[in-house]
């Protein structure tokens, strides 16, 4: 997401979600002198089986709760809790929470057509595809500030959404039928939700499953100064979820925290202004730059990363990587915004690797109940674009650090669509490589201009036939002088043969791109760029069990074009063992 607002939005003082009707809420409220209503902790009423009502899991007791958010506002925040039938009186569970935006009882999205309230089913298919409660977990669903049965403005995932995981965390820990021990599960959004909790540092935060995080959200919005698409398209979505009308048999009190978007346009105008926001160094952005807050981090995660992702793209995951000093175990490979377990509607994984509820039902007993693994799982299970799969103690493996000297040329800052003839970009080439070479880790690239605009870099994969797969690509405004930045982490290897392109030009369409840029029509000219590459051997490589994933065919066939290959200008540096 993005920049910095105009306003503080942390001094802004919000209005109090409800005014007290007592007689009307058929739950326990505390009323202030000045009418504004401060929530008691209520009773959770009867628990809720699924043969009492189908949307309740089977194996599982529905019960809802209402608790403060830790940063000392007025915002009460909602729980679904799902517990294992017919736990014994006084028993205790470890816990599986999710926070985040989607646990609405009318609908993740949108709208779902329930004939009734109950919990979301978001998160069903890691219900069931786990036995969770035969296994002895308790599942909590916490909304955060402005969406589902909670009160507040929403907040992009920045320090009030922070207060609210901590609160969750702290409250699903001292429940009385709570071990303690909380790990955190999430895609996406709750994904990045599980890096928040990361981040707190919190005892009772024993492991954390995310997959598919944004790692910073500055950089998932504007790429090095370039807004995307989502500065407007997100906010619109996540202003959409916050202002659903929900079911009319919820209770009163939810029904009453639910109405806090509507009743506060003002929420819709902060949430705004936060992703307009330009500047990367303002406070808007480092509230929610998850890599660099995580420095020192210990919590145990287990994550997965696509790494040709289209919507949480691989950037500043090797930075939160280097910053988090717990044990770490990841799926990285060319897929794009799916979950591990999900499927093609053939059948395949979209992943290619079986086992995911195994892996993570195996992480979360040994974190949460101090069960040794019965397998020895990789720590990292990579996939690059050969389709295979490998095991590796840590990522990235580099067996040579390259620093790779591109010279330099010149283009016009116009955008529009890519071409050698069109004078909007330049290559450079490397030699053919004399054995199979990865390209792993962050590449990043330095350049001296002159003149203002953007410039994007592409690397290509060319083979000797000419035909091109770009496989990583990023942009940046650019002005006068030295500019550097990374690309997306990336895990490709070229074959023996093959060579690097690397193009540098204005900012182009291209299949996924959806940068908003402005082109300067200007003649940038580029002197001294380099380009520092991690490369690593693959004759060394462990095999792991998995399969091609489905989607690396349609993004190679989408991003694979033809070009004349031109006079080769540097090498890179064989890799050695």
């Amino acid at each position: 997401m993005a920049s910095t607002p105009l306003i503080d939005v942390a001094r802004l003082k919000r209005p109090r979600a409800i005014v007290c009707a007592a007689a009307a809420l058929a739950v326990a409220l505390i009323c202030t002198a000045a009418g504004a209503a401060v929530a008691a902790e209520p009773a959770a009423g009867d628990p809720v089986t699924h043969e009492e009502n189908e949307r309740v899991p089977e194996g599982a007791v529905w019960t809802q709760h209402y608790f403060p958010s830790s940063d000392g506002s007025d915002v009460e925040l909602h729980a679904d809790v799902l517990l294992p039938e017919g736990m014994a009186e006084g028993a205790r569970v470890p816990v599986i929470l999710s926070a985040g935006p989607y646990f609405g009882h009318s609908g993740q999205l949108a709208l779902e057509d329930w004939k009734q309230t109950g919990p979301s089913n978001r998160f069903n298919d890691f219900i069931e595809g786990t036995d969770l409660f035969d296994r002895g977990y308790a599942f909590v669903m916490v909304d955060v500030r402005g969406f589902g049965g909670a009160t507040g403005c929403l907040d992009a995932a920045g320090p009030g959404d922070r207060a609210d995981v901590r609160a969750a965390i702290d409250w699903a820990a001292s429940q009385p039928w709570s071990t303690g021990a909380v790990g955190m599960y999430g895609k996406s959004f709750d994904a990045i939700t599980g890096l928040i909790g990361n981040n707190l540092n919190q005892d009772a935060l024993k492991a954390v499953v995310a997959q598919e995080p944004v790692w910073d959200l500055y950089r998932n919005i504007r790429s090095n100064g370039v807004p995307r698409s989502t500065t407007v398209s997100v906010p619109a979505e996540y202003e959409k979820i916050a202002t659903l009308p929900q079911l009319p048999d919820d209770d009163a009190r939810y029904l009453a925290n639910a109405g806090y978007e509507n009743a506060h346009p003002e929420c819709a105008l902060l949430n705004r202004i936060g992703y307009q926001t330009a500047d990367p160094e303002s406070q808007y952005w480092r509230d929610r730059d998850y890599a660099n807050l995580a420095k020192g981090t210990d919590t145990p995660l287990l994550f997965t990363q696509g790494l040709l992702e289209w919507n949480t793209e691989p950037e500043a995951m090797q930075e939160f990587l280097d910053n988090h000093h717990g044990p770490e175990r990841g799926w990285l490979g060319p897929w794009e915004h799916v979950r591990g377990n999900d499927r093609t509607e053939d059948g395949r994984l979209k992943m290619g690797r079986g086992g995911w509820f195994t892996e993570t039902m195996s992480f979360y007993d040994q974190y949460l109940k101090g069960i040794e693994p019965p397998v020895q799982f990789p720590a990292y299970a990579v996939q690059d674009n050969t389709g295979t799969w490998r095991a590796q103690d840590t990522w990235p493996v580099t067996e040579r650090s390259a620093t790779v000297p591109l010279g330099g040329g010149s283009y016009v800052d116009k955008g529009g669509e890519a071409g050698p003839d069109a004078g909007n970009s330049f290559f450079q080439w490397s030699t053919p490589l004399t054995q199979a070479t990865r390209i792993t880790g962050t590449p990043r690239i330095s350049l001296n201009a002159k003149g203002y605009g953007n410039v994007m870099v592409k690397l290509h994969d060319v083979a000797p036939d000419g035909n091109a797969a770009m496989f990583d690509e990023q942009v940046a405004t650019i002005k006068p002088g030295e500019t550097a930045f990374d690309l997306k982490s990336t895990d490709w290897t070229l074959a023996p043969g093959h060579s690097l392109a690397v193009e540098i030009g204005t900012i182009q369409a291209g299949v996924l791109g959806d940068w908003i840029d402005t082109p300067s029509n200007e003649t940038i000219n580029v002197a001294d760029a380099r380009l520092d590459l991690a490369l690593d051997d693959t004759a060394d490589d462990t095999a792991t069990p998995g399969e091609r994933a489905p989607y690396l065919d349609a993004y190679l066939q989408l991003n694979t074009k033809k070009l004349p290959i031109g006079e080769a200008s540097f090498a890179i540096p064989p890799v050695t063992r």
